[in-house]
Parts: C-alpha cells; sequence; structure tokens
C-alpha cells in the first residue's frame, strides 16, 4: 500500500435567483445562488471528491444520488464529513487540499479565511493545509456570462497505521 496518495475533484452548477450562495461552507451575500439537490457547494463538491478519489472510492453522486429526496437541500459539509469518514475507514488521513474556485462574482477573497476555517474543522488539518483561490473566467463561456460558478481541488492523503 503506497503511504501518500493524490485526488482531483471538479464541480459546477448554475447561479439562480432567490437561493443562498454557499462556497466552503460560507453563506456570501450575492442576488444569486447555485441550484442543486443539496446546497450546491461546489467548492465543497470538489474537495470531498478529491478525497474519494484519491482512495479509490466512488465520486459523491454514489454516495449522494440527486435523485434521492432524503438529501435534497443538505448542507455540503456534512457530504465531506461522510468523504473523510470514508476515507478515514480506509486508513487514510487528509494531508493537505489545494482549490480553485472559478467565478465572474461576487468577489471571493474577503471569505476565503472564512471557508478555510470552517472546511479545516471537517478535515481536521489547520488553515495553512488548505489553499483556496478565487479566479474570473475573463468573461469567456457560461461561467464567464455569470451564469454559473466552478470549483477544482486536489488533495493528498496519507495512510496511516493507527487505523
Amino acid at each position: 500500500m503506497l503511504p501518500y496518495r493524490i485526488g482531483t475533484g471538479y464541480d459546477i452548477h448554475r447561479l439562480v435567483e432567490g437561493l443562498d450562495l454557499v462556497l466552503g461552507g460560507v453563506k456570501i451575500p450575492h442576488n444569486k445562488g447555485l441550484e442543486g439537490h443539496s446546497d450546491a457547494d461546489c467548492l465543497l463538491h470538489a474537495i470531498a471528491d478529491s478525497i474519494l478519489g484519491a482512495t479509490g472510492l466512488s465520486d459523491i453522486g454514489h454516495y449522494f444520488p440527486n435523485t434521492d429526496p432524503k438529501i435534497k437541500g443538505m448542507d455540503s459539509m456534512e457530504i465531506l464529513k461522510i468523504a473523510v469518514e470514508e476515507a478515514e475507514k480506509k486508513g487514510y488521513v487528509v494531508i493537505n487540499i489545494d482549490s480553485v474556485i472559478i467565478a465572474e462574482e461576487p468577489k471571493i477573497a474577503p471569505y476565503i479565511k472564512l471557508m478555510k476555517e470552517e472546511i479545516s474543522k471537517t478535515l481536521k488539518v489547520s488553515t495553512d493545509c488548505i489553499g483556496i483561490k478565487a479566479t474570473t473566467n475573463e468573461t469567456i463561456g457560461d461561467i464567464g456570462r455569470g451564469a454559473g460558478i466552478a470549483a477544482q481541488a486536489v488533495c493528498l492523503i496519507e495512510h496511516v497505521k493507527y487505523l
């Protein structure tokens, strides 16, 4: 068994009026929110998928199908928590995460510190082990026109003997 493994994740959701915008577990003031079966936090979804992928497990769609009415509106921090628990069952812990949020608006930078604080609690790592960057799509494509927000993440996990 390899002591270290990496995984990547990606998620995208449409922006629509009348919904709260939640990214990285933080509610961000905006006139639109992300549409999805859960709270549609694309950053947490990308991080969860990166963890599950690093362990060789299925993606979040397997664990949380959008056809399951029991998880409608689910807090995505719970999705991340379950991804971490699944990794721990296989003897892995998260070492660090690096991620990027792609959005034309709103400005993400003012919320990154709080996002890192929220995510660190679930991942059981310090905030300096979590990278979150924000960029735009330079007005190109649907994201560039403000129709959605996407996120990408990569994680490093370590196999530990005590689990």
